[in-house]
Protein backbone atom coordinates (compact mmCIF):
# COMPACT_ATOMS: atom_id res chain seq x y z
CA UNK A 1 0.00 0.00 0.00
CA UNK A 2 1.29 3.45 -0.89
CA UNK A 3 2.31 5.89 1.83
CA UNK A 4 0.12 8.92 1.07
CA UNK A 5 1.84 11.35 3.49
CA UNK A 6 5.07 10.51 1.63
CA UNK A 7 3.32 11.00 -1.71
CA UNK A 8 2.07 14.37 -0.47
CA UNK A 9 5.66 15.34 0.37
CA UNK A 10 6.85 14.23 -3.06
CA UNK A 11 4.08 16.17 -4.81
CA UNK A 12 4.82 19.35 -2.86
CA UNK A 13 8.56 19.17 -3.53
CA UNK A 14 8.01 18.80 -7.27
CA UNK A 15 5.28 21.41 -7.45
CA UNK A 16 6.95 24.05 -5.28
CA UNK A 17 10.49 23.48 -6.50
CA UNK A 18 12.25 23.09 -3.15
CA UNK A 19 12.29 20.97 0.00
CA UNK A 20 11.99 24.10 2.15
CA UNK A 21 8.82 25.28 0.41
CA UNK A 22 7.33 21.78 0.59
CA UNK A 23 8.05 21.60 4.32
CA UNK A 24 6.39 24.97 4.89
CA UNK A 25 3.31 23.92 2.90
CA UNK A 26 2.99 20.67 4.84
CA UNK A 27 3.75 22.21 8.23
CA UNK A 28 6.68 19.88 8.92
CA UNK A 29 10.45 20.19 8.92
CA UNK A 30 12.62 19.91 5.84
CA UNK A 31 14.19 16.84 7.43
CA UNK A 32 10.78 15.20 7.71
CA UNK A 33 10.09 15.84 4.02
CA UNK A 34 13.45 14.34 3.06
CA UNK A 35 12.86 11.29 5.26
CA UNK A 36 9.40 10.69 3.80
CA UNK A 37 10.69 10.81 0.24
CA UNK A 38 13.73 8.66 1.05
CA UNK A 39 11.45 6.08 2.66
CA UNK A 40 9.17 6.12 -0.37
CA UNK A 41 12.15 5.64 -2.69
CA UNK A 42 13.34 2.69 -0.60
CA UNK A 43 9.89 1.05 -0.77
CA UNK A 44 9.52 1.70 -4.51
CA UNK A 45 13.09 0.66 -5.29
CA UNK A 46 13.59 3.69 -7.50
CA UNK A 47 14.89 7.23 -7.40
CA UNK A 48 11.88 9.55 -7.48
CA UNK A 49 13.53 12.98 -7.38
CA UNK A 50 16.66 14.41 -8.94
CA UNK A 51 17.63 16.66 -6.02
CA UNK A 52 18.68 19.58 -8.20
CA UNK A 53 18.44 22.39 -7.45
CA UNK A 54 15.70 22.63 -8.39
CA UNK A 55 14.36 19.17 -7.58
CA UNK A 56 12.87 17.46 -10.64
CA UNK A 57 10.76 14.32 -10.71
CA UNK A 58 12.10 11.21 -12.40
CA UNK A 59 9.67 9.36 -14.68
CA UNK A 60 8.69 7.11 -11.76
CA UNK A 61 8.29 10.13 -9.48
CA UNK A 62 6.11 11.96 -12.02
CA UNK A 63 3.83 8.93 -12.32
CA UNK A 64 3.44 8.77 -8.54
CA UNK A 65 2.61 12.49 -8.33
CA UNK A 66 0.01 12.03 -11.09
CA UNK A 67 -1.49 9.10 -9.17
CA UNK A 68 -1.60 11.14 -5.98
CA UNK A 69 -3.34 14.03 -7.78
CA UNK A 70 -5.97 11.68 -9.22
CA UNK A 71 -6.68 10.15 -5.83
CA UNK A 72 -6.97 13.58 -4.19
CA UNK A 73 -9.40 14.71 -6.91
CA UNK A 74 -11.58 11.63 -6.50
CA UNK A 75 -11.58 11.97 -2.71
CA UNK A 76 -12.44 15.66 -2.99
CA UNK A 77 -15.33 14.79 -5.32
CA UNK A 78 -16.63 12.44 -2.65
CA UNK A 79 -16.17 15.07 0.04
CA UNK A 80 -13.48 13.06 1.81
CA UNK A 81 -10.18 14.87 1.12
CA UNK A 82 -8.55 16.78 3.97
CA UNK A 83 -5.36 17.74 2.11
CA UNK A 84 -6.65 20.97 0.61
CA UNK A 85 -7.84 21.52 -2.96
CA UNK A 86 -6.80 18.85 -5.46
CA UNK A 87 -4.38 19.67 -8.26
CA UNK A 88 -5.80 19.39 -11.79
CA UNK A 89 -3.05 18.82 -14.37
CA UNK A 90 -4.07 19.55 -17.95
CA UNK A 91 -2.19 19.71 -21.25
CA UNK A 92 -3.21 22.65 -23.46
CA UNK A 93 -1.73 24.29 -26.53
CA UNK A 94 -0.57 27.88 -26.15
CA UNK A 95 -2.87 29.33 -28.82
CA UNK A 96 -5.99 27.86 -27.21
CA UNK A 97 -4.87 29.15 -23.84
CA UNK A 98 -4.30 32.65 -25.21
CA UNK A 99 -7.32 32.65 -27.49
CA UNK A 100 -10.36 30.98 -25.90
CA UNK A 101 -9.67 28.34 -23.25
CA UNK A 102 -8.48 30.30 -20.22
CA UNK A 103 -11.93 31.49 -18.97
CA UNK A 104 -13.18 27.88 -19.11
CA UNK A 105 -10.33 26.70 -16.88
CA UNK A 106 -11.87 28.66 -14.01
CA UNK A 107 -14.34 25.76 -13.76
CA UNK A 108 -11.58 23.35 -12.71
CA UNK A 109 -12.48 21.83 -9.33
CA UNK A 110 -9.08 22.55 -7.80
CA UNK A 111 -5.70 24.12 -8.44
CA UNK A 112 -4.51 24.21 -12.05
CA UNK A 113 -1.18 22.76 -13.15
CA UNK A 114 -0.98 23.48 -16.88
CA UNK A 115 1.34 21.68 -19.28
CA UNK A 116 1.80 23.84 -22.39
CA UNK A 117 2.43 21.67 -25.43
CA UNK A 118 1.59 21.50 -29.10
CA UNK A 119 -1.87 20.07 -29.81
CA UNK A 120 -0.26 17.32 -31.90
CA UNK A 121 1.75 16.14 -28.90
CA UNK A 122 -0.63 16.75 -25.98
CA UNK A 123 -2.04 13.22 -26.14
CA UNK A 124 1.44 11.89 -25.27
CA UNK A 125 0.92 13.34 -21.78
CA UNK A 126 -2.36 11.41 -21.48
CA UNK A 127 -0.76 8.17 -22.63
CA UNK A 128 1.94 8.60 -19.99
CA UNK A 129 -0.73 9.18 -17.32
CA UNK A 130 0.82 12.57 -16.52
CA UNK A 131 -2.33 14.67 -17.04
CA UNK A 132 -6.03 14.17 -16.35
CA UNK A 133 -7.21 15.86 -19.54
CA UNK A 134 -5.82 17.54 -22.64
CA UNK A 135 -6.74 19.64 -25.63
CA UNK A 136 -5.38 17.54 -28.48
CA UNK A 137 -5.12 17.70 -32.24
CA UNK A 138 -6.03 14.01 -32.61
CA UNK A 139 -9.50 12.54 -31.99
CA UNK A 140 -8.03 9.44 -30.35
CA UNK A 141 -9.27 8.52 -27.97
CA UNK A 142 -6.19 7.68 -25.96
CA UNK A 143 -6.90 4.34 -24.20
CA UNK A 144 -8.86 4.98 -21.01
CA UNK A 145 -10.03 8.40 -22.16
CA UNK A 146 -13.19 9.92 -23.60
CA UNK A 147 -12.91 12.39 -26.47
CA UNK A 148 -15.12 15.33 -27.44
CA UNK A 149 -14.67 17.29 -30.69
CA UNK A 150 -14.35 21.03 -30.05
CA UNK A 151 -14.16 22.48 -33.55
CA UNK A 152 -11.16 23.85 -35.39
CA UNK A 153 -8.80 26.77 -34.99
CA UNK A 154 -8.15 28.52 -38.31
CA UNK A 155 -4.61 29.80 -38.90
CA UNK A 156 -3.48 32.23 -41.59
CA UNK A 157 0.00 32.98 -42.88
CA UNK A 158 0.34 36.70 -42.18
CA UNK A 159 3.02 39.37 -42.06
CA UNK A 160 3.35 43.11 -41.66
CA UNK A 161 2.99 45.30 -44.78
CA UNK A 162 6.65 46.39 -44.50
CA UNK A 163 7.80 42.76 -44.30
CA UNK A 164 5.78 41.85 -47.39
CA UNK A 165 7.13 44.84 -49.31
CA UNK A 166 10.69 43.89 -48.35
CA UNK A 167 10.65 40.14 -48.98
CA UNK A 168 7.90 39.72 -51.59
CA UNK A 169 8.25 42.69 -53.99
CA UNK A 170 7.42 40.43 -56.94
CA UNK A 171 4.77 38.35 -55.20
CA UNK A 172 4.71 35.41 -52.79
CA UNK A 173 6.63 32.84 -54.83
CA UNK A 174 8.34 29.66 -53.69
CA UNK A 175 11.71 31.30 -54.24
CA UNK A 176 10.78 34.30 -52.10
CA UNK A 177 9.30 32.07 -49.37
CA UNK A 178 12.56 30.10 -49.23
CA UNK A 179 14.43 33.33 -48.43
CA UNK A 180 11.99 35.14 -46.15
CA UNK A 181 12.49 34.49 -42.41
CA UNK A 182 9.55 32.89 -40.65
CA UNK A 183 8.40 32.54 -37.07
CA UNK A 184 8.12 29.19 -35.29
CA UNK A 185 6.62 28.68 -31.84
CA UNK A 186 9.00 25.84 -30.93
CA UNK A 187 10.63 22.82 -32.53
CA UNK A 188 7.35 20.88 -32.42
CA UNK A 189 5.50 23.56 -34.38
CA UNK A 190 4.93 22.31 -37.93
CA UNK A 191 2.22 24.78 -39.01
CA UNK A 192 4.52 26.97 -41.09
CA UNK A 193 6.11 24.05 -42.96
CA UNK A 194 2.67 22.47 -43.54
CA UNK A 195 1.43 25.71 -45.07
CA UNK A 196 4.54 26.05 -47.23
CA UNK A 197 4.04 22.54 -48.59
CA UNK A 198 0.36 23.27 -49.20
CA UNK A 199 0.92 26.44 -51.23
CA UNK A 200 4.17 25.56 -53.03
CA UNK A 201 4.14 21.77 -53.31
CA UNK A 202 7.73 21.89 -52.12
CA UNK A 203 9.56 21.10 -48.89
CA UNK A 204 11.05 24.45 -47.95
CA UNK A 205 13.13 25.19 -44.83
CA UNK A 206 13.49 28.97 -44.43
CA UNK A 207 15.45 30.54 -41.61
CA UNK A 208 13.23 30.90 -38.55
CA UNK A 209 12.93 32.71 -35.24
CA UNK A 210 11.87 30.50 -32.29
CA UNK A 211 9.33 32.40 -30.16
CA UNK A 212 7.61 30.11 -27.61
CA UNK A 213 4.88 32.53 -26.51
CA UNK A 214 1.53 32.93 -28.27
CA UNK A 215 1.28 36.64 -27.48
CA UNK A 216 4.93 37.35 -28.33
CA UNK A 217 4.60 35.34 -31.55
CA UNK A 218 1.78 37.62 -32.74
CA UNK A 219 3.66 40.73 -31.57
CA UNK A 220 6.77 39.62 -33.47
CA UNK A 221 4.64 39.20 -36.60
CA UNK A 222 3.35 42.77 -36.21
CA UNK A 223 6.92 44.02 -35.74
CA UNK A 224 8.05 42.44 -38.99
CA UNK A 225 10.51 39.90 -37.58
CA UNK A 226 9.04 37.27 -39.88
CA UNK A 227 5.85 35.78 -41.25
CA UNK A 228 3.95 33.19 -39.27
CA UNK A 229 0.79 31.14 -38.92
CA UNK A 230 -1.42 33.07 -36.52
CA UNK A 231 -4.90 32.07 -35.31
CA UNK A 232 -7.74 34.14 -36.78
CA UNK A 233 -8.95 34.99 -33.26
CA UNK A 234 -5.68 36.66 -32.36
CA UNK A 235 -5.14 38.67 -35.54
CA UNK A 236 -8.67 39.52 -36.69
CA UNK A 237 -8.30 43.15 -35.57
CA UNK A 238 -4.88 43.45 -37.21
CA UNK A 239 -6.25 42.12 -40.50
CA UNK A 240 -9.16 44.57 -40.38
CA UNK A 241 -6.87 47.52 -39.67
CA UNK A 242 -4.20 46.49 -42.18
CA UNK A 243 -1.51 46.11 -39.52
CA UNK A 244 -1.12 42.54 -40.81
CA UNK A 245 -1.82 41.12 -44.25
CA UNK A 246 -2.28 37.55 -45.47
CA UNK A 247 0.60 36.32 -47.58
CA UNK A 248 -1.83 34.50 -49.88
CA UNK A 249 -5.53 35.15 -49.23
CA UNK A 250 -7.84 32.17 -48.60
CA UNK A 251 -5.04 29.69 -47.93
CA UNK A 252 -5.55 29.12 -44.21
CA UNK A 253 -5.05 25.92 -42.23
CA UNK A 254 -7.79 24.47 -40.04
CA UNK A 255 -6.50 22.63 -36.96
CA UNK A 256 -9.18 20.39 -35.40
CA UNK A 257 -9.15 20.28 -31.61
CA UNK A 258 -10.48 17.66 -29.22
CA UNK A 259 -10.96 17.51 -25.46
CA UNK A 260 -9.73 14.19 -24.11
CA UNK A 261 -10.30 13.35 -20.47
CA UNK A 262 -9.30 10.28 -18.46
CA UNK A 263 -12.41 8.25 -17.65
CA UNK A 264 -11.34 7.69 -14.06
CA UNK A 265 -11.58 11.44 -13.41
CA UNK A 266 -14.25 12.30 -16.01
CA UNK A 267 -17.10 12.59 -13.51
CA UNK A 268 -15.12 14.82 -11.14
CA UNK A 269 -14.09 16.99 -14.10
CA UNK A 270 -17.58 17.21 -15.61
CA UNK A 271 -17.99 20.95 -14.76
CA UNK A 272 -14.68 21.68 -16.47
CA UNK A 273 -15.63 19.61 -19.51
CA UNK A 274 -18.91 21.52 -19.76
CA UNK A 275 -17.08 24.86 -19.58
CA UNK A 276 -14.51 23.79 -22.21
CA UNK A 277 -17.28 22.73 -24.60
CA UNK A 278 -19.12 26.01 -24.10
CA UNK A 279 -15.99 28.14 -24.58
CA UNK A 280 -15.07 26.17 -27.70
CA UNK A 281 -18.27 27.30 -29.41
CA UNK A 282 -16.23 30.22 -30.76
CA UNK A 283 -14.31 27.64 -32.83
CA UNK A 284 -17.47 26.15 -34.28
CA UNK A 285 -18.92 29.59 -35.05
CA UNK A 286 -15.74 30.95 -36.67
Amino acid sequence: MLDYPALAALAQVIRRGSFDAAASALGVTQSAVSQRIKGLEDRMGAVLVHRGPPPVATEAGAQLVAHYDRVMLLESDLGGSTDGPPVIRIAVNADSLAGWALPALAAAPGLLDLVIDDQDHADDWLRAGQVMAAITGHPGPVPGCDTIPLGAMRYQAVASPDFIARYFPDGVTAQALARAPMLTFNRKDALQTRWLAQVTGQRLSPATHLIPSAEAFTAATRLGLGWGMNPDQMVAGDLRSGALLPLIPKTGLDVPLHWQVARITAEALRPLTRAIRQAAQVLVQA
